[in-house]
């Protein structure tokens, strides 16, 4: 093994429990499961290769080897001289010491994000260098290098998340709006973040120190510790932090996949381990709808089950991996032909283009038909079941309207912060729209209660929601319940818009495929030929997350028959690979 790996330092321990590297003489304390998966032993043939790739030079002590918000930092493998993480944005206070024997870099450095800190060499010696591009290339076709690389890159992004580092400090209050927006962004898409609010004014100063004018209402984002952001947009925010990973102008793909849900990424997965030069964005972030389900137990391969963040980030690990792109958040609002060109219009004004699409851009729970509703959206009402809003449950009865997995999977999951859980449906009880091991729990439960036959029909409540109204659709009794959460997963509204005056869509705005589509080269094909639908977006699909993968998976097939018989033919990717075996 190399000798002690990264450690963790901060200035939230006191000094004598510091975990400072051994080689300061202070003993490292224990790491965990994560850490450990962190910061592996790099095997012998894996080394070779990456000595085989990379340039070795001398460093001195204190040098720079990057700094931050740099989109092209190298992978370091430090031969023998330790480096330190340094975060500018807290008085270049060390984030973790990386020790001779080890190497440097985290997720980021495959999707190509900007760093969100300094690597500063903490003595002299050697060091081996790979230019991010190479270990791009490495990573896709070397599982030796990949095997180690992926999964170390990958827990030390967890790391930064459980521990709060980061480039991005969120300072507002917790229940407006554009705050929980943007913690919303930043929790579902990985991005490290530090949260303070607007009461704790100590906090607040303490992080300011001097060197910011903060504001005491609002919501401010700032970046690396310098740039401020006044109640910016989730896009306005990946874009200061270089996280909008919009390929270049005019840039071509074999294929942009429109919707990062689950069988949006898995189109982007097979795409891409298939030679595919792959792009997919999504308006929100990564696992569309399935991305909020707190936890999903009969996915094949998961016993003790998953939450939908997690399944989504493991598929987009698989999808950069194989060095697909992916970008978020864009909006989709047009789509077009151009020769033989798809171009994708976005909200920014920007446009990617590729040779197929595939259209996997989901669909979103219905609003409530309540004139007051806007006034508690994100102030008590929520659209999503994630640890990040079920503590808004803590205190209060928890209110589910909709009666679909997603809405049992919650109820089971809200049932352990709120006092009681309401779930409310429109019909007679759960077995036509629920899976029976979910429909089953809840009616056990004493901690939930299913109230059928009934709807919302009123919102109460002074600087946020205090109650709700139900009324049975028979009788018209009404039922109020004192509830500070309410959370909406009723119905399917098809994300199909943008696209609809190129592709043919049901009487509902689902899009149809194949034979619907007058088109039986493929069940996936559209009425325009080169694009593509797959998942809950489909006419006549099963809203089912295994179908949407195997959906996503399969179209890669018909998408490389599509490009054998256009002009110019075989992949763009720089490396062409033939398809993988169909597994």
């Amino acid at each position: 093994m190399p000798p002690t790996t990264g450690t963790k330092r901060t200035d939230r321990l006191p000094a004598s429990e510091d975990p400072i590297m051994t080689a300061n003489g202070r003993k490292s304390i224990a790491r965990s499961d994560l850490e450990r998966q962190a910061w592996p032993e790099l095997s012998g043939h894996a080394l070779e290769v990456l000595k085989a790739h990379g340039t070795e030079r001398a460093v001195a002590a204190g040098e720079v080897v990057w700094e931050v918000g740099r989109p092209d930092y190298p992978l370091v493998h430090l031969i023998d001289a330790d480096m330190n993480i340094v975060d500018r944005g807290r008085d270049d206070s060390i984030v973790v010491t990386i020790t001779a024997g080890n190497f440097t870099g985290e997720l980021g450095l495959l999707m190509g994000q900007h760093t969100f800190f300094a690597g500063v060499m903490a003595g002299a010696g050697r060091i081996l260098t790979v230019d991010p591009a190479k270990l791009r290339h490495l990573v896709a076709t070397v599982p030796e290098v990949s095997d180690i690389v992926v999964s170390a890159f990958a827990a030390r992004r967890k790391l930064l998340v459980e521990w709060a580092d980061g480039a991005l400090t969120i300072i507002g209050d917790e229940n407006e709006r554009t705050c929980l927006g943007l913690r919303e962004y930043a929790s579902r898409n990985r991005i490290p973040f530090r949260f303070i609010e607007h009461a704790d004014r100590a906090a607040v100063d303490a992080f300011a120190a001097g060197r910011h004018d903060l504001p005491s209402r609002g919501t401010v984002a700032i970046v690396r510790g310098g740039t401020v952001l006044h109640d910016p947009s989730p896009l306005t925010l990946a874009k200061a932090l270089g996280y909008e990973l919009l390929p270049d102008v005019g840039e071509l793909f074999d294929l942009v996949v429109v919707g990062a849900g689950p069988g949006g990424l898995a189109a982007a997965v097979y795409g891409a381990s298939e030679g595919l030069k792959t792009l997919a964005i999504d308006d929100t972030a990564i696992g569309g709808q399935a991305g909020t389900s707190s936890r999903i137990e009969n996915y094949l391969g998961f016993p003790t089950g998953i939450s939908g963040s997690e399944l989504a980030y493991l598929g987009e690990i698989q999808a950069i991996k194989f060095g697909a792109r992916i970008a978020v958040p864009h909006r989709a609002t047009g789509l077009r032909k151009d020769g033989d060109v798809l171009e994708v219009a976005l909200e920014s004004g920007d446009e990617v283009r590729a040779r197929a699409v595939v259209i996997a851009a989901g669909a979103r729970y219905r609003k409530l038909p309540l004139s007051n509703l806007t006034d508690y959206e994100g102030n008590g009402i929520y659209y999503a079941a994630t640890e990040l809003e079920a503590r808004y449950a803590n205190g209060t009865n928890a209110v589910i309207v909709g009666g679909g997995n997603s809405a049992g999977q919650a109820a089971m999951f809200l049932s352990r912060h709120a006092e009681h859980t309401y779930i409310v449906v429109r019909r007679d009880g759960l077995s036509e729209t629920m899976s029976d091991y979910l429909s089953s729990r809840i009616e056990r439960d004493p901690r939930i209660t299913l109230v059928t036959q009934s709807e919302v029909t009123a919102l109460r409540g002074e600087g946020g929601l205090t109650g709700v109204t139900l009324t049975h659709m028979q009788t018209g009794e009404k039922q109020d319940i004192a509830s500070g959460a309410l959370y909406v997963m009723v119905g399917a509204e098809p994300n199909a818009g943008w696209a609809g005056g190129l592709v043919r869509t049901d009487e509902k705005g689902f899009v149809l495929t194949g034979a619907d589509a007058d088109n039986p080269s493929s069940p996936f094909a559209t009425s325009e030929p080169g694009i593509f639908a797959v998942g809950d977006i489909r006419s006549g699909s099963v809203k089912r997350v295994a179908s949407s993968v195997g959906e996503g998976s399969v179209v890669v097939s018909a998408v490389h028959a599509w490009l054998a018989g256009q002009p110019g033919n075989g992949p763009l990717a720089a490396e062409t690979k033939k398809p993988a075996n169909k597994s």
